[in-house]
């Protein structure tokens, strides 16, 4: 039973909203959210198309995706693609996705020169998660501007920037060209061999992945890692009851580091003698489920604490006691899919959308 509406009394007998996960307001903060950009996000304004993927794959997994005008968020993603202006500038070394929002599609100079361009890798991966989310038929995309230039976003280690020039690289652009790759159905845009090498060489003593090698374990990374080589194929179902030399990263390590990430008050944490936070449940459990030990986790002190960080506005908030946020609400939401919780739509943890937004990969 869901918890009462605000301004009502709720029945004696119905669960205090510590107890319930409390969907309706979850589906009215997303639409709210999804309505209007509230003024503490007008700082992200260039990452709009990011807070759409939160809100619209949010609702999915709340099975209310269908209250939205899909062909309208279609039309909208799809005016954010980058298009060389000729096919000779598929060779100019830029790369060719989805900008993050309106503003990045204008002209900007760059040591004297007009610069057009200002797509992004993670900006493309939410704007296929998004398409797919809706419905679109990815097959009828310009997918060959976005594989034909992600070649030159892989730098000589394997892993990617994120923009064509002037980026960091790490792992969370590897997972982003994995992912891009996996939804469109073709890996021509990726040396698959050499992005493997990467992630091996971030994968840390204490058997966690740093988002470069030889940095610090996190849980962000770890999955960005371990997801990215589930769709690359190189990681086998059922591994922990396989010989740990079967795999090619060093799992019993890993599961150990993963599993340690459960704290006493049953949230997750991202690295060790860290405050537990609502996103790592996904990370992190996210990790355990692709690897086949999630069932080795606390389900009810992690649902407890999920409870503790869930708003009275809907939502849920990084920590207990704060305002929501559609990022971890997101996150919230999906954590609570790995957890099968009934009216939940179960996610594709390895892409990050509704499993039946996946359909067909």
């Amino acid at each position: 039973m869901e918890d009462s509406p605000p301004g009502s009394s709720p029945d004696s007998n119905s669960p205090s909203r510590a107890e319930s996960f409390d969907r309706d307001r979850h589906v009215f903060f997303l639409q709210m959210m999804y309505q209007l950009m509230p003024s503490q996000y007008q700082g992200q304004e260039i990452n709009r198309l990011t807070l759409a993927y939160f809100a619209v794959s949010g609702l999915h997994i709340l099975r209310s995706v269908d209250s939205l005008h899909k062909e309208e968020i279609i039309s909208w993603v799809l005016s954010l693609q980058a298009h060389p202006m000729n096919e000779d500038l598929l060779n100019d070394g830029q790369f060719y996705g989805f900008h993050g929002s309106r503003s990045s599609q204008f002209q900007k100079i760059d040591n004297g020169v007009w610069m057009s361009n200002g797509s992004h890798l993670a900006s493309t991966y939410c704007a296929l998660a998004i398409l797919k989310t809706v419905g679109h038929d990815l097959s009828v995309t310009d997918s060959e501007t976005i594989l034909k230039s992600l070649k030159n976003l892989q730098q000589p280690d394997g892993s990617f920037m994120p923009i064509h020039s002037g980026a960091e690289t790490d792992l969370r652009f590897v997972y982003c060209a994995a992912a891009i790759s996996s939804m469109l159905g073709n890996w021509s845009g990726m040396d698959r061999e050499m992005a493997k090498e990467y992630i091996i060489n971030c994968q840390s003593y204490d058997g966690g992945f740093g988002l470069t090698p030889g940095s610090e374990s996190h849980g962000g990374a770890t999955y960005c890692a371990v997801a990215s080589l589930q769709l690359m194929g190189y990681i086998e179902d059922g591994l922990p009851s396989k010989s740990a030399s079967s795999c090619i990263i060093d799992v019993p390590l890993l599961l150990d580091w993963s599993l340690q990430r459960q704290a006493a008050d049953g949230g997750f944490q991202g690295r060790p003698n860290k405050p537990t936070d609502t996103c790592y449940a996904f990370w992190v459990g996210g990790v355990l489920r692709i690897l086949g030990a999630y069932q080795f986790i606390d389900k009810t002190a992690l649902h407890k604490f999920l409870l503790t960080c869930q708003s009275e506005y809907g939502g849920f908030s990084k920590l207990p006691g704060q305002l929501p946020d559609l990022y971890h609400s997101f996150y919230g939401f999906s954590a609570f899919s790995l957890l099968e919780k009934p009216g939940l739509h179960p996610i594709r943890v390895e892409l990050g959308i509704a499993d039946n937004a996946a359909i067909g990969l």
